[in-house]
This record gives C-alpha cells, sequence and structure tokens, in this order.
C-alpha cells in the first residue's frame, strides 16, 4: 500500500511540474506532426485513469524510459549507480553505529561530565555543519594537504575499468577480482566521503542513544541493581543497554536511510558517481524520467529498510509478535 501511494505520488508529480514531457523528448523544434505522433505514442492522449495503471504497469515491470542525460534506459542507470551510493552510505552508517552507539552510553553513564558536554558539542556539530563545507574541508586537510587519502571519484584513472563489474561494489568487486592494488586504491578513495556521512550519522545515533540511556537509567531496575552490588558495567551495558536495543533499531535503520537518500551534496563534492549526482543532474536538464526512477528508487529503499526494521523488532522484542 504505502509502495502504491509512492507510485501516485511520483506520477502525479510528472503530471504537474511545468515541464512538457514530449518537448523534453523531441526538442522545442519538432513539427506539429511529430509532436501530435509522440503525444500519441506516450498515451498523454488518454484518460488520466488509464495513464496511471499503464505507468504503474511500466514501474512494475522496470520500465522508466529513457534518460535524455544519458541516452540509456533509466532502470539501466539506476543499476549502474546506485551501488555506488549503497557502497559509501554502508560504510558511513557502519563508522556511525559503531562509534555513535558507545559515544551515547558513555554520555549518558557519565551525564554532566566533561566527557558528556564533549560528546554532545559534536552531535551538535553533526547537525549544524553543512556537508559540502566539511567535504571540501576534508579534501584540503587530508587529501591536497597531509596526502592520507585519495581525491574525488571511486579510482584513480589508471585503474578505471580494469576490474569486472559483477556486483557494481567497487570494494567487493576487486576482492572478488583478487586485485588488492585496486581494493586499497578504492578504500583510500571511499575512506573521506563515507567517514563525512559517518560523522552525520555518529552524531544523531550518538544523540539518540544518549537519550534513550538517560530514560533507562532512571528506571527502578536499574536502581535496584545497583543496591545488590552489580557492577557498573553490567549495570549499563547488560540491564539498562539491553533494553533500548529495539529503539536503537529504528534509529540506525533510519539513519540508514537518510544516508542512501540525502547524500547528494558529498556526492557531488567527491565526484562520487551514485544516485544522488545522477538526480541532480536529472533535475537541472528537466530529465524527469530520470528523477521519476531515482525518486521511486529512493522511496523502494525507505519502505525496505522500514520493513526490515520492523522484522528485527519482532526479533529483539518477543512481545510485538
Amino acid at each position: 500500500m504505502t509502495f502504491l501511494g509512492l507510485l501516485t505520488i511520483t506520477f502525479f508529480i510528472g503530471r504537474i511540474v511545468p515541464i512538457d514531457p514530449v518537448v523534453a523528448v523531441v526538442g522545442d523544434r519538432a513539427s506539429q506532426e511529430v509532436y501530435d505522433a509522440t503525444f500519441r505514442q506516450m498515451g498523454l492522449d488518454k484518460p488520466l485513469i488509464t495513464q496511471f495503471a499503464l505507468y504503474v504497469r511500466d514501474v512494475l515491470t522496470g520500465n522508466f524510459g529513457m534518460s535524455l542525460s544519458t541516452g540509456r534506459p533509466v532502470v539501466e542507470d539506476l543499476v549502474r549507480f546506485f551501488p555506488a551510493t549503497f557502497e559509501m552510505a554502508t560504510f558511513g552508517i557502519v563508522i556511525g553505529v559503531v562509534l555513535g552507539v558507545p559515544m551515547g552510553v558513555i554520555a549518558a553513564a557519565k551525564a554532566g561530565s566533561w566527557i558528556d558536554q564533549v560528546i554532545r558539542v559534536l552531535g551538535l556539530l553533526g547537525y549544524a555543519v553543512p556537508a559540502f563545507w566539511m567535504g571540501l574541508v576534508g579534501l584540503a586537510v587530508f587529501y591536497a594537504g597531509l596526502g592520507w587519502v585519495a581525491g574525488p571519484g571511486r579510482l584513480d584513472i589508471f585503474y578505471d575499468g580494469l576490474v569486472p563489474t559483477v556486483t557494481g561494489i567497487l570494494t567487493l568487486d576487486a576482492l572478488l577480482a583478487g586485485d588488492m592494488q585496486i581494493f586499497r586504491n578504492a578504500v583510500s578513495h571511499l575512506i573521506l566521503p563515507s567517514s563525512i556521512l559517518g560523522f552525520f550519522s555518529l552524531a544523531y545515533i550518538a544523540r539518540m542513544t544518549r537519550s534513550f540511556m538517560l530514560d533507562q537509567l532512571d528506571q527502578e531496575f536499574v536502581t535496584t541493581a545497583r543496591v545488590k552490588g552489580v557492577s557498573e558495567r553490567a549495570v549499563i551495558w547488560k540491564h539498562a543497554f539491553y533494553p533500548i536495543r529495539v529503539q536503537l533499531v529504528t534509529v540506525i535503520g533510519l539513519s540508514y536511510a537518510v544516508l542512501l537518500e540525502g547524500s547528494v551534496m558529498i556526492e557531488i563534492v567527491f565526484s562520487w558517481p551514485g544516485i544522488g549526482n545522477y538526480l541532480t543532474t536529472a533535475l537541472l536538464t528537466a530529465d524527469m524520467n530520470a528523477v521519476l526512477g531515482a525518486t521511486i528508487l529512493i522511496g523502494t529503499v525507505f519502505i525496505v529498510i522500514n520493513r526490515t526494521s520492523d522484522v528485527l523488532y519482532r526479533i529483539l522484542d518477543p512481545r510485538s509478535r
């Protein structure tokens, strides 16, 4: 039902935007005969409900039309560009979870201390600092200045095309090909943009973890555990942290979905050939087929992650079954 709602929204967006889809295909110098023929071929002469049914049929069969920007079917572009975004966002969420959850727990356990204050300031920076600014500063410092990481793009140009595309995830394809040199180069390009994304997810995850933990640490069962002489480490990680796992699944899932669809500025700054960069180019060139195709893909990702979170919720909390 959610997916049907997504299709309905994207369909009507495609109809109300001030862009003539026929002109976008044939150009503004086409004759009236060509315009009329294309208009009928695209089904725009049919009733709106019929157009919507045809639209749903095309989407379900993977037919998003041709991209005016690339000259390829939109579905091929999505398959080509999405793995790059998936790779960067996945590395980013791993960084966010591995660092953000312990930071949130420590901040709650040390509430009011200087450690708590530092972690809270880092969390505020994650909300306040623009992504493009952090990307530019990161390139200036760690790439141009210190030379610790590689620059924009997914690979150095002389490695491009040397690894067969199997999954589209460059680091994984390099491992499958057994080429460690290209794998190291891909990781060197990946580490800075994914770390910046990881910082933004870390800020959100740490803040929410701290909030959940503070609530649990005020509960009577935690006080009882302390009175019984349970070690503070066990109180924090076994008694207080255990109940918030379900809440963290929702937070992490939402953060991951945001990274997958919200990495546009990072992709632009780092010339990362992902779905965000593709969508931006499509918007600038009024390529509505590509825009709607990318929007549906991003919406589908949100739906899948939410459903996965629901499944994990039921596994972790038997009471919800």
